[in-house]
């Protein structure tokens, strides 16, 4: 029973979202903060990605019976009920703004509180389901974290904040577009307009293509605002141009081997270049 309630909070995407928040603190703070807000943003983060998590699954509970990724789900399969898993991801929710407010700051905890709304508000309830920009405009969910990791850190919200929002906001289309391309059949047998399912894969291919080559100005914006050294620049454009390759070749050989091999890099990705920032800030500043 514990292990169905956890599974719904999606562990795998609340470490990603935790390691952009943790690196984020660091790399604002240029230094390590003091432990017990560094354990109460990962604890508070955690527990909010967590909730909203878990009160996706609840909204989606009548779609997710019918696509393999998500049909084992407890809320999908009828092992949990209804009622329990929105009492669950509430409970969450509250517990996160609790001590985020209490232990951090209340910037951080609003932060949070405000990502979850945006992602179950705007991108799971309104926009998922009509149109095909779900995924792009939904994005800046995903994007919130670094937010709160700098607002925890500082009790602001400074430019480099933004820049790295901007970073996580255009890498998710190609990371998730890639995803939905090996899941197409799913979207489509659950109504979902992803692109795939409304414009078909040469037009995904080519968007993720597209957005692939955006994210190289996008990650230089911290070097070219003075904000990163060498370092950065370095392992940024090696990085950026590694999944613009990926990219690439799922544009041109149209094989699922390239899907997997891009989703799989893009959340290395995101982890060298969170790191390579952190990296940059303490050790050569």
């Amino acid at each position: 029973m514990v292990r169905r309630y956890f599974l719904l909070t999606k562990p795998v995407v609340v470490l990603l979202l935790l390691c952009t928040t943790v690196l984020t603190m660091l790399f604002a703070a240029g230094e390590v903060p003091p432990w017990p807000v560094v354990l109460a943003t990962i604890v508070g983060g955690g527990l909010a990605a967590g909730g909203a998590n878990v009160l996706n699954c609840y909204f989606d509970r009548d779609i997710d019976p019918v696509m393999a990724r998500t049909r084992r789900r407890a809320s999908a399969d009828g092992s949990l009920p209804p009622r329990r898993v929105l009492a669950f991801g509430l409970t969450l929710l509250v517990l996160a703004t609790i001590i985020l407010a209490g232990f951090v700051n209340g910037l951080a905890a609003l932060l949070a509180l405000a990502g979850a709304a945006f992602y179950l508000l705007v991108y799971t309830l309104l926009l998922k389901r009509t149109t095909v920009q779900n995924i792009v405009i939904g994005g800046a969910a995903g994007a919130v974290p670094p937010l709160v990791g700098w607002a925890a850190a500082t009790g602001r919200l400074d430019l480099p904040a933004w820049y790295l929002f901007a970073i996580i906001f255009f890498w998710t289309p190609p990371h998730f577009w890639a995803l939905a391309l090996l899941t197409k059949r799913d979207y489509a047998a659950a109504g979902v307009p992803m692109l795939p399912v409304v414009h078909g894969e040469e037009e995904t291919r080519r968007q993720i293509l597209l957005y692939a080559i955006l994210m190289l100005p996008v990650t230089l914006l911290l070097f070219g605002g003075g904000m990163m050294g060498w370092l950065y620049l370095l392992v940024a454009v090696l990085t950026t141009l590694v999944l613009i390759w990926y990219a690439w070749r799922l544009y041109r050989e149209r094989s699922p081997r390239w899907a997997r091999a891009l989703f799989s890099y893009s959340n290395a990705y995101l982890a060298l270049l969170f790191g390579a920032m952190l990296a940059d800030r303490l050790l050569l500043r």
